[in-house]
């Protein structure tokens, strides 16, 4: 079996390469393809699924992963599913007749980072000097409702401890945090979702 990811930006690739590893089996290959932005994903992507569709081998599989940065998440959920429909799949949202899917659709609210702030613990294994105890204040409780943005409030915990001076380098950042990440333990609803529909996605192939 094999997989391919399409999402809107270069931090998303880094971090899939280390987190999808540790969720499928090794004999599953897999490809990510970054955009240039979610705007520049949005635009292309319909040209992109009715290629795939034309050639898409019986064993293959998309995924397609996208930032919700503030947007009504049920709008564009909506948008990602038309999307694929037109282009002919079958998507989580609407199956085949007796079930089984060939695209799943996935938002991270509010955008990736989020699902880092769901595993403190990948974060503090990442970068030592950062204390545990930011995850217990009340702003972190919640990944996916941290207000301000999830880039600017990880840049904010790393350069207190001394990392990123400059600004924080988000490919650089995703591929240091993924590589510690457990998908069991991580408290982001949207991460789950990720890693639900994943395994769904695998196990109905």
């Amino acid at each position: 079996m094999h997989i391919e990811f399409f999402v809107e930006e270069p931090s998303a690739e880094a971090a899939l390469q280390e987190i999808i590893p540790k969720l499928v089996n090794p004999e599953i290959s897999f490809r990510v393809h970054p955009f240039e932005g979610k705007p520049d994903l949005l635009k292309k992507l319909p040209d992109r699924l009715r290629a795939y569709s034309g050639w898409l081998p019986a064993d293959c599989r998309i995924v397609v992963l996208v930032d919700g940065n503030g947007q009504d998440c049920r709008r564009l959920k909506r948008q990602l599913e038309g999307m694929s429909l037109r282009a002919g799949f079958f998507t989580k949202t609407k199956p085949r007749p007796r079930g089984g899917f060939q695209v799943a659709n996935r938002i991270a609210v509010e955008e990736l980072e989020a699902w880092f702030f769901g595993d403190p613990e990948a974060i503090v294994a990442a970068y030592p000097r950062v204390p545990i105890e930011f995850a217990h204040r009340r702003r972190f409780r919640d990944p996916d409702a941290i207000q301000g943005g999830t880039a600017e409030a990880l840049e904010r915990v790393l350069q207190r401890a001394g990392y990123h001076p400059g600004g924080l380098s988000k490919v650089q950042a995703a591929r240091d945090i993924a590589r510690h990440m457990e998908p069991a333990r991580n408290r982001s609803r949207s991460f789950r979702h990720f890693r639900d529909a994943l395994e769904q996605l695998v196990a109905g192939a």
